[in-house]
């Protein structure tokens, strides 16, 4: 028995399970970009929600995202890590435009914005093409939110509404395949009584 019992000391501790940071950043990216979309697409006026979405990007979209991104470095994923910590930083950024003395003329705003939303799409583009060995549901969010930054970059250059508004449909469409991606891991971690389809490819 003491033979036992001294086996038992010697063995090393089970690593204490970590949850999966993934649907927070999801989530986080989701609702931000959800909000954000709604008033380009029209729905809502900028002016009377603007508090909204810079409050959102600073806290669920920007703070909440970046911590994600940090529990995805400890995870060892670096496509996780890269995507949250990035459109985290984003979100943030976003935000701080709206900081009084931040956004100069609106003529020079535009194209600053337009340069702005398209190096966030060519970045998007280079996380997407690191899906297509991941999941076809990720592979639909990024590829989702490709278009929706060169259209709303074209937009800004162009200052089309026509193609804001089309921008925030994207957004749209980009906001509810994130949710639904986040719903799929979140079941999938727990004891769901039923699961959603990820399409994960090897």
């Amino acid at each position: 028995m003491a033979q036992i019992a001294t086996e038992a000391e010697q063995a090393p501790a089970a690593a204490p399970a970590h949850a999966n940071p993934a649907p927070l950043g999801l989530c986080g990216f989701a609702l931000t970009t959800f909000v954000l979309s709604t008033i380009n697409a029209g729905w809502f006026p900028l002016t009377t929600s603007v508090g909204v979405v810079v409050a959102l990007a600073l806290a669920y979209g920007g703070l909440a995202q970046l911590l994600a991104g940090m529990w995805e470095f400890k995870a060892g994923n670096t496509f996780g890590a890269t995507a949250f910590s990035s459109y985290g930083a984003f979100w943030l950024s976003f935000a701080a435009l709206f900081i009084p003395g931040i956004v100069p003329k609106p003529e020079a705003f535009s194209t600053g914005l337009g340069i702005y939303l398209l190096g966030w799409g060519i970045f998007t583009f280079l996380m997407f093409l690191a899906t297509f060995r991941r999941s076809v549901a990720l592979m639909v969010v990024f590829g989702l939110l490709t278009l929706t930054y060169v259209v709303l970059a074209i937009g800004a250059f162009a200052g089309s509404s026509g193609l804001n508004i089309l921008g925030g449909y994207l957004g749209i469409l980009t906001a509810l395949a994130a949710w639904y991606t986040a719903l799929a891991d979140i079941l999938a971690s727990g004891k769901a009584i039923f699961n959603l389809p990820l399409g994960v490819r090897s």
